[in-house]
């Protein structure tokens, strides 16, 4: 049968046959020794050419003399190439001098290891371009010593000259008694962590054509005396698009009262709402130049506020005098086609301004509205840009519209331990493109008035250059002077 299952045809084939056919023999033992051993001799002897396998030499102690064998070149494995055959030298080659018969290695035990050496590996042995290690002819070298660990030093600084400002950090014969970081936190409660107040403010703004820069920090004595900062900061953004007003609001407090970081923050609140309910009006006016309602309806904005501060200190059982502060506003439209500043406040502090690197003091005397003529502001008549009325029969349109109660008259006298009303400060001014308007707490306008130097540097920081950003003006306005270290807080106006 076939192997398909059918019957042959044919004789099979011979070499099916041959294969399993019962007569033929195991293959059984070879003739020829073919163990492992037997292998391994055999290669031993291809590879020796019939001789001695050669003795492994040990490691040496001393270089290598001319009587020491050279190392013979192992033979290539049979899977690679053979090499090239290198090209017929032009000239006979020198006979090489015969070389002196073989030498027995002199065995001695393998040297210590030094220390920082891996494991096993002798002493001496270095690797090289020419190849690894152990198919070179091993030789003892000294090893140097391990460098000490790199430290890259950093050159002193060269001490700076008596009054001179390394970073301009601070003007002057000498730096401030104080340090320049804060050291000590004010003390907490635990049941009024809302009443925290932060050491530092920054805010920014960039509207119409005005870019504003606002800080507020607590002073190097406060610092210091682990006291909060009794400045407060408010800035606020009122409507949107042209129609949109921004106001900023600082306030200090009176010093070495318990709560004057709290009377200053709630100041600002209440001017804050007072002028974000009335934003569209005030808005409105602005373009107008309606600067006679603005002042007047400022004004009773501010009195509306300071009065609530003192009903506030009255609740507490505290005086007037211990709980007030003093206000400094700015109000900045944000349509570009109006450069109406105008600013309005209570007590003292700093306005001025900053034009062909040259400032001017621009605070406003008591019952002063503009401070210098302006060409077009408020020039035209009263109610001139619209059909409304020009005014109620009260003669404050805009204060009507706020719905504020009139302001007590002369010859209402105040209670006797109510503080007497300080002058209400308001000024409007038309910017000029270049120009930088400042307005700040004492903490900052005393130096400045009275510290050329500080003027100066803010001058050259400042002009002719574009806004800085908030750290920057961080950094100049907190620009020390020895002899003010009050909280300072300024707020500044690019004009583009």
């Amino acid at each position: 049968m076939s192997q398909q299952g059918g019957r042959p045809t044919g004789p099979e084939d011979d070499w099916w046959g041959q294969l399993y056919d019962d007569s033929t023999d195991d293959t059984g033992p070879a003739a020829a020794a073919d163990s492992l051993d037997d292998r391994f001799a055999s290669a031993s002897d291809t590879v020796t050419d019939g001789t001695a396998p050669p003795a492994v030499p040990g490691p040496r102690t001393g270089p290598p003399t001319s009587a020491t064998a050279p190392e013979r070149p192992r033979p290539a494995p049979p899977w690679q190439p053979p090499p090239a055959a290198p090209p017929p030298p032009t000239s006979p080659p020198p006979t090489p001098p015969p070389s002196p018969a073989p030498q027995a290695p002199r065995q001695e035990p393998a040297p210590s290891a030094p220390p920082g050496a891996a494991p096993g590996q002798p002493r001496g042995r270095t690797a090289s371009a020419s190849g690894p290690a152990d198919l070179r002819e091993p030789r003892e070298t000294e090893l140097p010593p391990l460098p000490p660990p790199f430290r890259p030093s950093v050159p002193p600084r060269p001490l700076p000259e008596p009054g001179a400002a390394t970073a301009r950090d601070y003007v002057g014969s000498g730096p401030p008694t104080y340090d320049a970081e804060p050291t000590a936190l004010p003390p907490a409660d635990p049941d009024g962590l809302d009443d925290l107040v932060p050491d530092t403010v920054l805010e920014g703004a960039r509207y119409g054509t005005c870019t504003l820069r606002a800080a507020s920090v607590r002073g190097d004595s406060a610092r210091y005396r682990g006291e909060p900062r009794r400045d407060a900061l408010l800035v606020a953004r009122f409507g949107t698009g042209e129609e949109a007003l921004v106001l900023v609001a600082m306030a200090t407090g009176t010093r070495a009262t318990a709560g004057a970081h709290r009377a200053a923050a709630e100041v600002c609140r209440w001017i804050g709402r007072a002028v974000g309910r009335s934003h569209a009006r005030l808005a409105d006016d602005l373009r107008a130049a309606r600067r006679g309602e603005l002042k007047s309806g400022l004004h009773r904005l501010t009195d509306r506020s300071l009065g609530r501060l003192r009903a506030g200190a009255a609740e507490q059982g505290l005086s007037p005098h211990e709980y007030d502060a003093s206000l400094r506003c700015l109000i900045l439209p944000a349509d570009p086609a109006c450069r109406t500043r105008v600013f309005f406040g209570v007590g003292p502090g700093g306005l001025l301004r900053l034009r062909e690197g040259a400032w001017r003091d621009m605070e406003p005397s008591a019952g002063d509205v503009s401070g210098e003529p302006v060409l077009g502001f408020g020039s035209g008549p009263r109610g001139a840009p619209d059909d409304r009325p020009s005014e109620t029969p009260d003669g404050d349109r805009l204060t009507m519209d706020l719905g504020v109660t009139a302001a007590p008259g002369p010859y209402d006298a105040p209670p006797p331990d109510e503080p007497p009303r300080r002058p209400f400060r308001f000024r409007a001014s038309v910017a000029r493109p270049g120009d930088v308007l400042l307005m700040c707490t004492t903490g900052l306008a005393e130096p400045l008035l009275t510290e050329p130097e500080l003027g100066g540097l803010l001058a050259t920081r400042w002009t002719g250059r574009t806004p800085p950003g908030l750290g920057d003006f961080l950094a100049d306005t907190g620009v020390r002077v020895k002899g003010y270290a009050d909280d300072r807080t300024a707020a500044a106006v690019w004009e583009a």
